[in-house]
């Protein structure tokens, strides 16, 4: 089971539903037009149409399970005084004294750019149930870090 946030769920809902009412009919629309053209055993683009065609369909089993197996998050029933699914959470690194913040969230919502990172990464796992003042060890490929969590808030709301 996968929990995702009210916009995430909505996001992937409506992905789907473009893919499933507007791209897949184009798709098939181009790959009957390439088999209109003749010999496909050479037809270039009957192939590439028949690619798009099964990485669409790909795409839509993809979205599918996993709305199949989505449970939205209500934030006001998360726990405010502990790392948790959406929580905004500011710490400093200890070894070179650098502060950073970011919004635990789950594998489907990471973002590094817009600041949101998974909770099943190395970093998220070790945050996950910490409160303010406690130091955490994660293990990361480069070594290990040692962060010191400064704050914790819920998400903001986009």
């Amino acid at each position: 089971m996968e929990y995702l946030s009210r916009q995430r769920y909505d996001e992937i809902s409506a992905e789907l539903k473009h893919l499933i009412d507007e791209v897949y009919p184009k798709v098939k629309d181009a790959l009957a037009e390439a088999r209109a053209q003749g010999d496909l055993s050479e037809n270039a683009g009957y192939r590439e149409a028949r690619r798009i065609q099964a990485k669409t369909i790909s795409r839509i089993r993809f979205l599918q399970r996993v709305l199949e197996h989505a449970r939205v998050i209500n934030p006001d029933l998360l726990p405010q005084d502990r790392v948790c699914l959406l929580s905004r959470v500011a710490f400093t690194n200890l070894a070179t004294n650098t502060r950073m913040e970011f919004e635990i969230v789950s594998p489907h919502e990471m973002d590094l750019e817009a600041g949101k990172i998974s909770l099943k990464s190395p970093i998220g796992a070790a945050l996950m149930g910490k409160k303010v003042g406690e130091t955490v060890e994660a293990s990361v490929p480069s070594g290990t870090l040692r962060l010191r969590i400064e704050s914790i808030s819920p998400a903001r709301e986009e």
